[in-house]
């Protein structure tokens, strides 16, 4: 299967580009990538988990066991080094000073085992303020504590792509792929010869990792019953709700929305037909002005009902024709409100 990216900062696609006999026209296999992905990492990480800690263990075990080893190889030499120059010495010390050409020769032979005792030593001292790398139990057991750790290792910024593929090729030989009805049936061979089975959903139509909050949908879907797309815009950019891709709400973007989830558009006169006012008609309605009927709202006198902070007031006409209602109205209309006491009674002079 080939991958391919629909658009730069789009999640990939998996394609198959040979043909089904039954629709020539049509390719055999595709499905988006991200969610494949994010399950065969998943699987790559609880295998290597338990392992990848403990070789890590083993590999620092055996540096430290070679380090050693050097060591004692070094201190080996540098004893031998040490006999061979102190053996040029004396023989030296013992040569007839008349003899210029042999004196000569065992200062020369003296000289080099000198120089070669030197370099044992100075090998001897940088290999000493080199890292011991030495494990006691406490260390090894907060060591294996780090593999629940790698999960996050994984997402990080540090871990590149490159070095990811490298990993899972390390382990995985070939993954077998297949959709069955709205499931992705996935058989991962690993290298050894063990075979795993996965089953992943797919995405319904329209889904992916940019999908708006349900909660936003829903809410589009009762303003949409009120008011055009431009309106809605405005109350949730105002509510501090945002896209899928965390961008700001325009016009365009709350047409797509409703155009994805099958949302209709708001119809002018879709509001009288269910019997519904604004605050604007109810003020018409009873003689009042806007602002008394948004108090009546908020003090309860008038049954209203409003989505979020913003949006607009929902208003039943037959509310408006309560009595409890048009008293109210028209003792505010005489600036005479009403008291909250249910026993009050009004006079008609």
């Amino acid at each position: 299967m080939n991958v391919y990216y629909r658009g730069r900062g789009s999640s990939q696609r998996y394609v198959c580009q040979s043909r089904t006999e039954a629709a020539t026209d049509n390719l055999c296999l595709s499905f988006g990538g991200l969610r494949i992905d994010r399950v065969v990492a998943q699987e790559v990480l609880d295998r290597v988990q338990p392992l990848g800690i403990e070789a890590a263990i083993a590999v620092m075990n055996e540096h430290g066991q070679e380090q050693s080893e050097k060591r004692r190889q070094l201190e080996n030499a540098l004893e031998q080094a040490r006999f061979e120059a102190a053996r040029a010495h004396r023989q030296y010390d013992e040569v007839d000073p008349a003899n210029r050409l042999v004196a000569a020769e065992l200062e020369r032979r003296w000289n080099e085992r000198l120089i070669n005792l030197r370099a044992l030593e100075e090998q001897l001292a940088q290999h000493g303020k080199g890292p011991v790398i030495a494990l006691d139990p406490e260390d090894r057991d907060r060591l294996l504590a780090l593999a629940q750790d790698l999960p996050r290792v994984w997402d990080s910024v540090g871990a590149t792509v490159e070095t990811r593929k490298k990993i899972i090729r390390l382990l995985i030989d070939e993954i077998v792929v297949d959709v069955v009805a709205d499931k992705i049936e996935l058989v991962i061979h690993w290298h050894g010869g063990d075979h795993t089975r996965l089953s992943v959903k797919k995405n319904k139509h329209g889904q992916n990792r940019w999908t708006t909050d349900a909660g936003v949908v829903e809410f589009v879907q009762l303003l949409a019953r009120h008011m055009p797309d431009k309106a809605i815009a405005s109350i949730l950019n105002r509510s501090g709700k945002s896209t899928g891709r965390g961008n700001s709400w325009t016009s365009s973007r709350v047409y797509s929305l409703r155009r994805v989830h099958g949302i209709a558009p708001y119809r002018e006169g879709e509001r009288a037909e269910r019997g519904e006012v604004t605050i604007e008609e109810a003020a018409t309605a009873l003689s009042l002005s806007q602002s008394t009927i948004l108090r009546m709202l908020r003090d309860g006198t008038l049954p209203g009902q409003q989505l979020c902070k913003g949006a607009p007031w929902i208003i039943r006409l037959q509310d408006l024709e309560r009595q409890d209602v048009r008293d109210d109205a028209k003792c505010r209309r005489s600036r005479c409100p009403s008291s909250r006491d249910p026993r009050q009674r009004s006079f008609d002079l």
